[in-house]
């Protein structure tokens, strides 16, 4: 019995496997930059989060139709079922698919069909959370949100991506609070790359509900007794944070430490397709390089539930789940 867990950060653009991005570039006839499968994933060696999320753009316009959103959704969950994810909150950048054209209409109704045919086939439940870019200016990221809202379009939640230093929580306050307003849960990318104060912008400022990534926190003394005090989720991606150096290997990786210190902490796999795998290789890399035992991997899980926004019911369903594989091992 696989670990059962929620994954709470993980971007439906960044499951794009390469064969699956070069099978929907000849459907679609686009033409990529690359002259084979092995050239294209050749190019996924990085030194930043910037120089991924380049290729990472450059790949999802692979993406037309709400077919293909339908046939990327059920891809990832097909592969997120084998690792022993039960419940998901897919992020997705509507952003990214808007100014190429594509209708947000197409793009949601895609994303909701996949993962309908991905509860009824997995039992995987799910929330959809609209994520925008902090590159962008906040004005774009309002106006959008407010056609999501005022359209009606099936989403859950936002969330606040791409490239963080230099693009502080801050500036997105009148986003979050409109979307407050209209009853949609709010997190956000904070610590990552960019300093513990982004946390308490994104805390203060925005009032998030989770904390994705948040591995500075440990710089911040102060901010680790609030962040415990709280019980704030942050929800942290090892193999992420190795591949983009923001760790400089999973060895110096602070998930134990923020572990021993009381961190509501759980693991996740954010973009697998590039970052070397999904839920299962997350933890598997927690496993033997951090030490963790079983006790441990099983409050990472509990985490991942109660750091959901499931309703109680299913969460207590999911973490007798847990109980179970604890008391296996």
């Amino acid at each position: 019995m696989k670990l059962p867990v929620a994954e709470l950060h993980i971007h439906l653009e960044g499951t794009l496997e390469p064969d699956m991005i070069m099978e929907l570039a000849a459907k679609n006839s686009i033409e990529l930059p690359y002259e084979s499968i092995e050239d294209l994933k050749a190019r996924y060696s990085f030194t930043n989060l910037q120089s991924f999320l380049d290729l990472l753009y450059t790949n999802l316009i692979v993406l037309r139709t709400s077919e293909d959103f339908q046939q990327a959704t059920v891809a990832y969950l097909e592969n997120a079922q084998r690792s022993g994810v039960r419940h998901v909150e897919l992020f997705f950048d509507p952003q990214a698919h808007v100014e190429r054209g594509l209708s947000l209409a197409e793009v949601v109704a895609g994303i909701r069909a996949g993962l309908a045919e991905g509860e009824e086939r997995w039992g995987i439940t799910h929330k959809l959370i609209a994520c925008f870019w902090r590159h962008a200016p906040a004005s774009d990221a309002l106006e959008l949100l407010q056609t999501l809202v005022e359209e009606k379009h099936p989403i859950d939640g936002i969330g606040l991506d791409s490239s963080e230093i230099g693009f502080p929580p801050s500036l997105f306050a009148k986003v979050y609070d409109y979307a407050r307003e209209h009853g949609l849960h709010v997190v956000a990318h904070a610590g990552e790359e960019g300093p513990a104060d982004y946390i308490w912008q994104a805390l203060d400022l925005l009032k998030v509900e989770r904390i994705d990534h948040g591995i500075r926190c440990v710089e911040d003394r102060t901010l680790v007794r609030r962040l415990v005090a709280e019980q704030i989720p942050l929800t942290v991606c090892p193999l992420s944070n190795v591949r983009l150096r923001a760790v400089d290997s999973i060895h110096a990786h602070p998930l134990p430490q923020m572990l021993e210190m009381g961190l509501n902490v759980s693991v996740h796999s954010d973009d697998p397709a590039y970052f070397g795998g999904y839920m299962d290789a997350n933890i598997a890399a927690a496993i033997k390089p951090l030490g963790l035992n079983a006790a441990q991997l099983a409050q990472l899980a509990r985490n991942s539930f109660n750091s959901s926004f499931l309703d109680e019911a299913t969460k207590q369903k999911y973490l007798a789940e847990v109980q179970e594989w604890a008391d296996a091992h």
